[in-house]
């Protein structure tokens, strides 16, 4: 995979936000992919056809019926000063370094470890528009909507 720094990324501004900058020590594990690289991670785990969450086809894993199987909410969490993960996110049985993809659409991926998002993850969530969050070689998936739930499922 080729991927592009943060100061080129074009969402790269999220992790550099003055009311929430991240820490140095973790901007080097926020990789994003280069555009061709996030489009082939993208066709070959999301979608061979669909560029956004919301142009998914009834083929597509994501709108198959029985994959969503747990709601919860996040943007209670996100506004408070508590830094935690809302309830239902925490992965218990993924490892720290466990490689994981925040999938914003076909363009916009960015890997990095379980551990960092867990830190982060209010970064992440600045683009809200159905994002998907993948672990590596992992079968929960989580899925994030701009009404401030998401949907954790098994892909």
């Amino acid at each position: 995979m080729d991927y592009q720094t943060l100061s080129e990324y074009s969402h790269g501004w999220i992790f550099r936000h003055r009311d929430m900058p991240v820490p140095d020590a973790l901007m080097a594990d926020i990789k994003p992919l280069s555009e061709a690289s996030a489009l082939q991670y993208w066709r070959q785990n999301i979608s061979k056809e669909a560029t956004h969450a919301s142009h998914f086809l009834g083929d597509d894993w994501p709108s198959q019926n029985g994959v969503w199987h747990t709601k919860g909410e996040w943007q209670a969490q996100w506004e408070s000063d508590e830094p935690e993960l809302p309830e239902g996110l925490n992965f218990d049985d993924w490892e720290a370094n466990t490689h994981v993809f925040f999938c914003y659409d076909c363009h916009h991926v960015i890997q990095t470890t379980w551990a960092t998002f867990r830190q982060c993850w209010k970064n992440f969530l600045f683009y809200d528009e159905e994002p998907i969050l993948i672990g590596k070689r992992r079968l929960q998936v989580a899925r994030f909507h701009s009404d401030g739930t998401f949907d954790i499922g098994a892909h």
